[in-house]
């Protein structure tokens, strides 16, 4: 017997003796509202699922096997829509135009009102509410994009394109128990959704019927509370809570929590799936390391409770092993600390070639005290007198970074390239659990460096509100759907070891600002842990979630973002899209070649990456694709560059890498 084969045969038998304990807690009372076997009695579009893997596919256009799609012959009638809402009850079955057909003359959802509040830029929170919409218009196709200024479109067409045909605006664990069910049985195309934050359309397909996770909104604090080893402060969170509400709870409540950067983002969904890094990541580790266990729906339909316990394998895919993938998230109960106030310092600076028109603020200005929500720096800027001093200032704060890192802290830098060559350097560091003067003497040492080499940069720190809740109420607005196209790299702490290694890395970074791109780095340090708790007591991260070993090992995860990208909209898209990509990969060959055992974070990688499987999920990829094997051997949960994708892919109506086309076989097997 070969050593795969035995492997194998040890993780099914493992989750045998999983699946054979089914006890279930429950986090809300909406949870004990479940799917009984009994209601599918003479119903089997919504009968529960065996191992047996499910019916066959039917052929596609070129003899693959595919998912239905409306036009198919066994695509559900609409008296067969109409039983499925009527038994979901509630009106829980939806189906929505895209967002921005109110802008669309030809479409029955045109507004002039809507359109004209929802496309003049200002924060609001109809695109988060909107069941259909995504964070990034081109993975979905552009086939209704927002107009610019409230102007009404009526030279192009809205169509549903890459978006779910329906929706479940589940409320209940049964409404999401019902919706895997019917689309497993009747072989549709099933897609999750929270609030839309997925940079590459794992949150939305061509014909696909969608679980909307976003109104599952109920959140409990727990002071003490046990699981495992760990004892401490904690919270019941449900999928749909964003950011901005644990925001409000931490204040209510005097704690600190690790969440997404975004307000609008979903604390328990696609940030825990792909691991999530977060301000604190230096101190308390990745966002996947903070669950302490969770309620899921998986593919037969059946709701499970999950920790490192039980259902051991789902705890350890489900926290950074990909989204949308092994089941449909419920709740999930999170670890939470005693109030963490964090320090924040900025600095920034630019260089200006000569003769360049450029506003010029005197270096009392380089850091300013003001009230932030966000991590992106609005320090104004101190300008270099040259290039070279400028990307030796650069090099000096990147270098600083393990300093930063070694004592609990973050580092959030923006490099970009100015017209007629010039360039600018932003960054904030934050150090949490440290008093000013504490944090003074963490950073002095960098601030001085920089003053030596010509960059007059103040030392003012100033207290940063993201990690510590306050009385402020925060109401949650977001920004509508962009086209931003980008890759990502994890950079392991031994490029800077030496200083061979990391001017190599300095070298490389540099390249991707002279080829025209925007590179953001975030350091942080959260390798595996094992001792004790800020709550004092005996705890441990990583050493069972799917957070690749590869980014336990890096220093900064860094985008390179190609900001001339814009969408596919015109004619020459596909020819256009290539030459960029062509591009964006170009630079990132050159990163890699720098950055030797590197990866990317999923979450904010390219859906294009070469060799994603290594490099989002590195080590841990074979076991990953075997529990989804295991779990979901009909392939009902896809998305792209996650474990077991392979054997599926979108054959999008014009070639480009959307999801606006049918989901069909590759012939690809977990042999292979």
């Amino acid at each position: 017997m070969t050593t795969t084969t035995t492997q194998r045969l040890l993780l099914l038998l493992g989750l045998v003796l999983s699946w054979t304990s089914l006890a279930v807690c429950i986090n809300f009372e909406w949870e004990t509202i479940q799917l009984n076997a009994n209601e599918t009695v003479g119903y089997e579009d919504i009968s529960f699922g065996t191992s047996s893997g499910g019916p066959a596919s039917p052929t596609g256009p070129d003899g693959r096997q595919c998912k239905v799609r409306p036009g198919d012959p066994r695509w559900p009638t609409d008296k067969e829509w109409a039983r499925l809402n009527a038994t979901l009850g509630k009106g829980a079955l939806l189906r929505p135009l895209p967002a921005a057909a109110v802008c669309y003359s030809s479409s029955a959802a045109y507004d002039a009102a809507t359109c004209a509040n929802i496309s003049a830029g200002r924060p609001t929170r109809y695109f988060v509410n909107h069941p259909l919409s995504v964070l990034t218009d081109w993975a979905e196709g552009n086939t209704c994009v927002l107009p610019a200024g409230g102007l009404r479109v009526s030279n192009r067409t809205c169509t549903q394109g890459g978006f779910p045909v329906y929706v479940v605006n589940a409320t209940t664990v049964r409404d999401v128990q019902i919706a895997v069910n019917f689309a497993r049985n009747r072989n549709l195309r099933l897609v999750i959704k929270n609030t839309g934050h997925d940079f590459g359309g794992r949150n939305t397909g061509a014909g696909a019927l969608s679980i909307w996770t976003h109104n599952l909104k109920d959140f409990e604090y727990l002071p003490d509370f046990s699981s495992g080893s760990y004892t401490g402060r904690a919270a019941r969170v449900s999928a749909g809570v964003e950011t901005w509400e644990i925001f409000n709870y931490m204040g209510k409540y005097n704690t600190t929590m690790v969440t997404p950067g975004g307000d609008t983002v979903g604390v328990v969904g696609g940030f825990i799936a792909g691991g999530g890094h977060h301000l604190l990541s230096s101190l308390y580790g990745h966002g996947a390391d903070q669950v302490l266990e969770f309620q899921v729906v998986t593919a037969d339909g059946h709701y499970r409770t999950v920790t490192p316990h039980q259902n051991a394998d789902l705890y350890f895919a489900m926290l950074g092993g990909g989204g949308s993938t092994y089941g449909v998230l419920t709740s999930a109960v999170i670890k939470a600390y005693p109030p963490t106030p964090v320090t924040n310092f900025d600095i920034a600076f630019e260089f200006r070639p000569p003769n360049t028109t450029a506003p010029r603020f005197p270096p009392s200005n380089a850091t300013a005290m003001r009230p932030s929500n966000t991590s992106v720096p609005i320090t104004q800027p101190v300008f270099v007198n040259s290039s070279e001093t400028f990307w030796t200032g650069v090099h000096l704060a990147k270098r600083f970074s393990t300093t930063v890192v070694d004592a609990g802290g973050t580092l959030y830098s923006y490099i970009r390239q100015l017209e007629a060559g010039g360039r600018s350097y932003t960054v904030t560091i934050k150090l949490p659990n440290k008093n000013a003067n504490e944090s003074i003497a963490v950073v002095a040492p960098l601030f001085a460096d920089l003053n030596r080499f010509g960059i007059p940069a103040v030392g003012r720190p100033f207290p940063s509100p993201e990690a510590v809740g306050s009385r402020t109420v925060r109401t949650g607005n977001g920004n509508p759907p962009g086209n931003t196209r980008f890759a990502s790299r994890l950079f392991p702490r031994a490029n800077w070891a030496n200083e061979t290694t990391f001017n190599a890395t300095m070298a490389a970074i540099r390249a991707t600002i002279d080829a025209g791109f925007t590179f953001h780095g975030v350091s942080h340090w959260a390798p595996i842990s094992s001792g004790t708790s800020a709550s004092g007591v005996g705890d441990d991260f990583g050493t069972h979630n799917a957070i690749s070993p590869t980014w336990r090992g890096a220093i900064m995860h860094a985008d390179i973002f190609d900001t001339g990208f814009s969408g596919f909209v015109s004619a020459e898209a596909v020819s256009t899209f290539q030459a960029r990509q062509k591009r964006l990969r170009g630079v990132m060959d050159v990163i890699k070649g720098a950055t030797p055992g590197g990866g990317a974070y999923v979450n904010e990688g390219d859906v294009l990456e070469p060799d994603w499987q290594d490099t989002f999920f590195g080590a841990y990829y074979s076991r990953l694709a075997q529990i989804k094997r295991a779990r979901d051997p009909w392939g009902l949960f896809w998305a792209p560059t996650t474990p077991g994708s392979e054997a599926w892919e979108v054959e999008s109506v014009d070639g480009l890498p959307t999801q606006n086309g049918q989901l069909c076989r590759t012939g690809w097997s977990y042999e292979d």
